[in-house]
């Protein structure tokens, strides 16, 4: 499952974001380090299912009337303080716990009501664009640190006349949660010695910051937009070269639990809500608070910053196969009983082994379903696709 990682300084609202992302039962509290040890939950991009196409809905209980919410992995560990890498605070168990992330949203304290450290300070009186900063010093630091521990070991590989430099990276970058394809690409954006004699701690760092970069790329998530201090939001967005999404996470747990309630209609990613039941006039108003910064954020950014990491930065796709091509069903009559995430660029084969590995082994050919015809092995799937697999051990 794609793992994406709340990253971000104590008290800036991570275990709020995932809590109302996950609906898990976790601590939530107005002071640094509420998280200590790792939460792993699951979460939801939403998309359009295909069974929108149909003349029914495919009634699968991750489909909502054609809004489709696909399952992903969210961590929450413990917030990151300036020297994180260094150990200080909780830095090198949340960077531990980091490496197998395929993205990471940066949950930034959009109102600058908190420190460096993550304690409470006047609203206004910090400035958020500075926890972007840090984040991204950390990991560059954090990763650039594991290379320099392992460096005397590739020095001493370095002797043998079969070393290859290039192999020596690839078996160190591997172990942080890049695959041999990531440290290729990186390599081949980055000027550096043939002989690990020659390396420089600059050599690593710079090494590293492109490794990050590759592998875990960061949605700014400008929590607490809804207090914030007007333009800090917009100094967010010219600061960053990537995506920022305007969030209130307490008005999306709010709002989740009202609809678990039953007293308000509201999907995740909804615009806007609809009051169904009795709220006594505390929570009217506290609801309407939140239908206001909706209003001005086009929802409450939970769930378009999951959306951003995945089919925006990562630029993943959903796919959905199908064993009967015809009615798109699975062999019980099951209408699009599965959906997975793949890159762009993917093909039937890779969808096959997401579904299991034999099914992958055993990979004869697919079907486009929607067009009802036999596809080629260089097929790259589209958002929405509707695949039929054959395959030895279907």
């Amino acid at each position: 499952m794609l793992s994406v990682a709340l990253a971000g300084k104590p008290n800036a609202g991570k275990s709020t974001f995932y809590k109302a992302a996950t609906m898990a039962d976790v601590e939530v509290g107005n002071y640094p380090f509420t998280t200590i040890d790792a939460n792993r939950g699951v979460s939801h991009a939403r998309t359009e299912c295909p069974c929108l196409d149909r003349t029914e809905r495919c009634g699968d209980e991750n489909c909502q009337d054609g809004t489709r919410y696909v399952p992903v992995e969210l961590l929450d560990v413990a917030g990151l303080v300036p020297g994180a890498h260094e150990g200080k605070g909780l830095g090198n168990q949340f960077l531990d716990a980091l490496s197998n992330a395929n993205v990471v949203l940066n949950v930034v304290d959009a109102s600058g009501g908190t420190n460096a450290e993550g304690e409470p300070v006047e609203t206004g009186s910090y400035d958020p664009v500075q926890d972007v900063e840090f984040i991204e010093q950390e990991m560059d630091l954090w990763l650039a640190d594991i290379l320099d521990r392992n460096w005397e070991t590739v020095t001493r590989q370095s002797r043998s006349p079969e070393f290859d430099i290039d192999d020596a990276l690839t078996d160190v970058l591997t172990g942080v949660g890049g695959t041999a394809a990531d440290v290729a690409r990186v390599l081949r954006q980055v000027d550096y010695p043939e002989a690990p004699q020659a390396w420089e701690d600059d050599d690593r760092e710079r090494l590293a910051t492109a490794f990050r970069a590759e592998t875990k790329p960061i949605v700014v998530v400008a929590n607490k937009a809804d207090i914030a201090p007007e333009g800090n939001v917009d100094r967010l967005r010219k600061a960053v070269d990537g995506p920022v999404v305007p969030c209130t996470a307490e008005g999306e747990l709010a709002l989740r639990n009202a609809a678990a309630a039953g007293v308000v209609e509201y999907n995740p990613g909804d615009p806007d809500f609809e009051v169904v039941g009795d709220l006594s006039d505390a929570q009217a108003e506290g609801l309407e608070q939140v239908r206001e910064v909706m209003a001005d954020f086009g929802g409450t950014g939970v769930q378009r910053a999951i959306n951003a990491a995945v089919y925006d930065l990562l630029d993943y796709v959903t796919a959905y196969p199908v064993e009967n091509e015809t009615h798109w069903t699975d062999g019980q009559g099951n209408m699009l009983p599965d959906a997975f995430l793949l890159p762009r660029g993917s093909t039937p084969r890779d969808l096959a082994y997401a579904v299991h590995s034999d099914i992958g082994d055993g990979y004869l050919h697919a079907v486009d379903a929607r067009a009802g015809r036999r596809v080629g092995e260089d097929h790259e799937l589209s958002e929405g696709d509707v695949v039929k697999i054959v395959s030895t051990a279907s």
